[in-house]
Parts: C-alpha cells; structure tokens; sequence
C-alpha cells in the first residue's frame, strides 16, 4: 500500500510538472513591403509618391496559448488598421476565437493608405490589391506562429525609457516616459533559455521621416526590431501606446531644428530597443503565467464631419451603423504580471495615464490604435478648448469617444480578475 501511494505521489508530482509548463507562445514575421513601391500616406489628403525606401514594412505576431485559451497579438507596419481589413485576416486564421486576435499597428507616416482616405471629390488612392496580399500576409504570420508554439515562461517589466527618445510636442514634458516589455523564453529543446518574442510597449509617433519626403519606410520602428533580435534574438514587436495629440520622436537638436533622416531613426529606434531590453533584464522569470482574454464591442456615434465624411465614402466600405455610429472591440488581457487594455484611437497622454492608474496589474500596458484606429481620442474638457486642438478635434470621431471608451475600459477592468498570478 505504501508503495503504492509513493507511486502515486510522483505521478502526481510529474503531472503537476507537465500542469505547471502548459504556457506556450510562438512568434512568426511576414514582410509586406510593396514591389513596386506605393505611395506614402501620412494622414488625410492624397499620398505622396514614394521613390525609395529605408528598411522593410512587417506584419509581426506572437501567440499564447495555455489550458484552451489562446490569444495573438499582431503588429503591423502602418499609419493605421482599420477593423475591415483586420476581420478579413482573422476569418483566416484557424485555431483562435476571433475576438482573441489583436491587431494593432505601429502608426509609421511612411507607409501605403490603408483607411483608404477620399479626396473632396470622393476619390481614393489606397492599392487595394496590396492591401489584400497584406490580409493574406498577416493570417500567415499567425498561423505560423500558431505551428509554432512550444514551452515558454515570461519576463515582464514597466521602467521610464531614459535618453532622448520622445517628447510632446503640444506641451514637452507630458507624456508617459514607462516602456513596457513582455519577453517570453523558451524553456525547452535547442533554443531554451532564448527569446521567442520581445514585445515592446511605448507611446511615440514614429513620424521621423514623415510622408513628404518620397520615403516608405517603418520608420524608427524598423531600427527597434534589428537591434533587438541581433541583441536578444527572437522576433520583436512594437505595439504603441497613448500618443495622441501630439507624442513623437524627439528629434530635435539646437534651435528646435528636426532632424528627419534615416540615421536618426536608427538612433531613437535602437535607444528605444536597448532601454527596453535593459528595463527587462532584471525581471523575475514567470514560468506559469495566467493567460486571460475578454473582449467587449463599443458604439461610438460619429459627430465628426471629416470621419464621416472618410469612412462613408472610403473603397475599404467600413460598417456604418444606425445613428452614424461605428461599432468596434476593446479586449482586456491578462498575461502574468501584465495587463492590457486596446485603444481603437490615438488617446491623448492624460487619457493613458488616468486609465492605467485604475487598472489592476503591477504592469500596466495600453495598446494604441489596436483592432481600429478612429483618429484622436482627447476628453470633453479638452474637445475645441484650444487653438492648438484644433486639428485632433476635427479628427476626433467627437467630443464624447474618449468619455465612452474611458467608461468601458474601466468596466472591463472592474470586471476582471487582476493580473498578478504566476508561479516563480
């Protein structure tokens, strides 16, 4: 009898094991660098010609996956993504609910259209057949990543990003300076002890070299991922966070005079990549992380003549529902220490602030212009108070999105469990 039970007390003891490693995660990249190149999209108006380019455009996308949930992150290389182009990828993507794919991009001013802006005569520019090898490119690196899932523990920290990196240029100092990074580690076969994926987190526009310039490019973004998979391996990840009116790269020098050149994408893009990988390096290894997906739509009405305008007479045919509203998901994730809330907008920094203060985590994280990008995001008191917001106010979807989004958000955190579980 006894020696049964000792029998059975190591088999729970393996299984307890087996139990404690079921967190997986896979990473996996497509380039989606038009050949021949497209025009460049900075924002409304009609894209400029683009005659080079400096580095590659990506679609890039990590998964986790443990005990029947699994989730995919995507992050792709463009001003924005609307939820019309997002749902095409995720009906091709087997093996995740649909509402557990987060597709977020990394707001570059150098890339294609891919809201497909009219003109005042209702024209539009966007290359619609690139942007559906684009759709085609992004269920691919997720599907990959799907095949690919294999052990992994997590490394997550939140740190202020020291250097000359960012800056408001509304008001300089406020911004939110926290990266934060979520790194998962192989635990096992020929790569453990490696980075599968770095993901990192930051509000900055990566606007260095802009849309005028005739130069497609990912911006300070593609400098971010090289230095980081040279320095740690694996595949990174850029999501952006609550850079709205108006956080961007500080490229400034003396005399306020902006530098707009590839190097210095290279220098903010790999400063931004070493912080990040120093803010993670110190973190206690998370070798059963909780994984934990909720997802809500949220209505909001378009009071905004200019969004109206755009996504009643785009090409891509957004959904306009009764009362001119559009309808769009925010999710909720819990990833070990971590949790994150999407933002289907460019969110000024207060915004950023107010909501992450009211979340449950240790590391609190927010995902810009993630599953939609519907303009500016600034609340009531700040809506038209300001000469100087009059242009995020106009492409604002109106003056009650931030109010609507920032009462959703926090009803999902409230009903929520915190993010703070996981097995050292």
């Amino acid at each position: 009898m006894k020696k049964l039970l000792v029998q059975f007390s190591f088999l729970l003891l393996i299984a307890g094991a087996a139990f404690a490693q079921d967190f997986k995660a896979g990473a996996a990249i497509r380039i989606i660098t038009p050949n021949p190149l497209l025009p460049v999209s900075g924002g409304i108006g009609t894209p400029k010609k683009a005659v080079e380019k400096k580095g590659e455009l990506f679609v890039r996308a990590v998964v986790f996956e443990k005990r029947g949930t699994r989730i995919a992150i995507v992050s792709v290389d463009n001003l924005g993504w609307p939820s019309v182009l997002g749902n095409k990828s995720r009906a091709l993507i087997k093996g995740i609910l649909p509402q557990n794919i987060l597709i977020g991009c990394t707001h570059t001013h150098s890339g294609p259209d891919a809201y497909g802006f009219p003109n005042e005569k209702g024209e539009a520019f966007a290359d619609l057949p690139y942007l559906d090898k684009c759709v085609h490119a992004m269920a691919d690196a997720v599907n990959e990543a799907i095949a690919k899932l294999a052990p992994a523990s997590l490394k997550i920290a939140v740190g202020d990003a020291k250097g000359q990196i960012a800056y408001n240029y509304y008001a300089p100092e406020l911004y939110d300076p926290r990266c934060g990074v979520i790194q998962a580690i192989a635990t096992s076969g020929n790569n453990a002890g490696k980075p599968i994926a770095t993901l990192v987190n930051y509000a900055i526009h990566p606007e260095v070299i802009g849309s005028g310039r005739g130069i497609l490019s990912p911006d300070l973004c593609g400098p971010l991922y090289n230095r980081i998979e040279a320095k740690a391996g694996g595949v990174a990840i850029f999501m952006n966070g609550a850079q709205g009116g108006m956080v961007t790269a500080d490229n400034r020098r003396e005399n306020a005079k902006e530098v707009n050149t590839w190097e210095e994408c290279i220098r903010i893009g790999e400063l931004l990549a070493d912080e990040a990988l120093r803010i993670v390096s110190t973190a206690d290894a998370q070798t059963n992380p909780t994984l934990y997906c909720t997802a809500r739509n949220v209505s909001f009405p378009i009071e905004s003549d200019v969004m109206k305008y755009i996504v009643k007479n785009s090409p891509l045919k957004y959904e306009v529902a009764a009362g001119d509203k559009v309808v769009t998901q925010v999710n909720l994730l819990n990833i070990g220490t971590a949790q994150i809330l999407t933002i289907p907008g460019e969110a000024l920094p207060n915004i950023g602030f107010y909501i992450k203060r009211h979340m449950h985590a240790k590391v609190p994280l927010l995902f810009g212009l993630t599953n939609d990008a519907f303009g500016y995001m600034l609340t009531k008191v700040d809506f038209q108070s300001f000469k100087r917001y009059d242009y995020i106010s106009r492409t604002s979807l109106g003056e009650n999105t931030a109010e609507i989004y920032m009462d959703e958000a926090l009803k999902l955190v409230a009903e929520s469990p915190k993010a703070d579980t996981y097995e050292k």
